[in-house]
């Protein structure tokens, strides 16, 4: 398994975001497989970040894990189940969507920063977010603020195409900082293939644009533990995971969010 040590289990929980060396790096080929089956077979969700004249390519899509086996394989055969369940020092893990973002080389355009948690309908202090890399990356690596996890106030989500509000209330919502200009701490390394930063889903984080010779491909694995809910937003949530039937206050379904880790609490 990839090594955790204590002291990365409290830095994760301390800041919320942690480096972990080699999560994947046993499975980089198959991911890399996963990733172009995924490009060349787009799900419903499949999204082009740029405008027209804004040069490269910035792909995403989730929710693909279950028609994609590279990815199933990956999520159900790898260490970062476990890995997830150290860092969040939880019994359980559930997975709750995969996420793929391509940056093709000459993308300039930055990954505006946000806290993945207002755009999802799932709350709570175990939460945890896998991204990886499988090209080597030094200026287009996640950039992730430390400590932003323990706001009092989420973040505004936006759209990233339009740049408009996610939801109808944007007083609900502190708006977006700009950590470089406010001074804040942030965490961000270069980074090998199958390397991954660990976050908590209320971390602020973006990345800048591509502007190496070489792609960028990252795959994204978003799980819960044992605390984790769901919550009612003010609007459609992205991933929207239509008729899922749940209540506010329940736990994730589990024939639709399946048990990667159960252990008695």
């Amino acid at each position: 398994m990839a090594q955790v040590t204590d002291d990365m289990v409290e830095t994760f929980q301390r800041d919320g975001v942690v480096l972990v060396k080699g999560l994947w790096k046993d499975w980089v080929e198959t991911i890399r497989a996963g990733i172009e089956r995924n490009m060349d077979e787009p799900g419903p969700y499949a999204a082009e970040n740029l405008k027209p004249g804004e040069g490269g390519r910035f792909f995403d899509d989730y929710c693909n894990w279950t028609r994609i086996p590279e990815f199933r394989e990956v999520i159900e055969k790898s260490d970062v189940a476990e890995v997830a369940a150290r860092l969040m020092r939880s019994p359980t893990v559930q997975v709750f969507h995969d996420h793929v973002l391509v940056k093709e080389p000459g993308t300039s355009k930055p990954t505006p920063w946000h806290q993945d948690g207002p755009y999802y309908f799932v709350k709570g202090s175990q939460t945890i977010s896998f991204w990886s890399p499988v090209d080597p990356v030094t200026e287009a690596t996640l950039r992730c603020v430390a400590g932003s996890h323990r706001w009092p106030k989420e973040v505004l989500p936006k759209r990233w195409l339009a740049d408009t509000n996610f939801y109808a209330d944007p007083e609900a919502y502190m708006p977006v900082p700009d950590p470089d200009a406010e001074g804040m701490d942030i965490r961000e390394w270069a980074m090998e293939p199958g390397d991954a930063v660990a976050f908590d889903y209320q971390t602020l984080h973006g990345a800048r644009g591509n502007t190496a010779a070489t792609r960028r491909r990252a795959f994204s694995l978003r799980l819960v533990g044992e605390d984790a809910r769901y919550v009612e937003r003010p609007g459609r949530t992205s991933p929207p995971f239509p008729g899922h039937d749940m209540q506010p206050g329940e736990r994730l379904r589990e024939d639709w969010f399946p048990y990667l880790v159960r252990r008695p609490a």
